[in-house]
């Protein structure tokens, strides 16, 4: 009897987007704003964070999506801090402050990164370079720049949907 395989490789591509990293200092929703104004789209806050139950860490998400040339954009926290309860003995001198934080990163190869803009989209090199041109025109965003994403060992913390 004849065997068949399957490859899957055949059916499952791999999805091609471009990333982009961002370091700046002001909020989530005001660099949103920023980049709305600059590259002339509407990115909306999700209402569903990126969500990581192992470590109960949330990250800001913003998408939009622009149905006529098909390209996704998502703007995500790479900074999340988390507040937990260190316990502390409760007649010390500064008796109710014992939380203590700790801080999760969505990408941990880049942790001086702010912010991550992924665009779904098969982008060209020169397209990419001018959303690059366009973001470092923010006078907030100190610089930005492009990250390879086939080097990345955490790709899967990128997958929104």
């Amino acid at each position: 009897m004849a065997v068949k395989k399957l490859l899957l490789d055949d059916f499952f591509e791999e999805e091609q987007f471009s990333l982009i990293g961002i370091h700046c200092t002001i909020e989530d929703f005001r660099l949103a704003f920023l980049i709305n104004q600059v590259l002339d789209i509407r990115l909306k806050r999700n209402k569903d964070d990126v969500h990581f139950s192992k470590d109960n860490s949330d990250f800001a998400l913003f998408d939009f999506d622009e149905k006529q040339q098909h390209i996704s954009y998502h703007l995500v926290a790479n900074i999340c801090k988390v507040k937990h309860d260190q316990n502390q003995q409760l007649n010390s001198l500064f008796g109710d402050e014992n939380f203590g934080s700790t801080t999760h990163f969505l990408l941990p190869e880049y942790k001086k990164v702010n912010y991550l803009l992924k665009i779904e989209t098969d982008l060209t090199f020169n397209k990419e370079k001018l959303i690059l041109n366009k973001l470092l025109k923010i006078p907030q965003v100190v610089t930005a720049y492009s990250i390879d994403v086939n080097t990345l060992k955490t790709k899967n913390n990128l997958i929104f949907n």
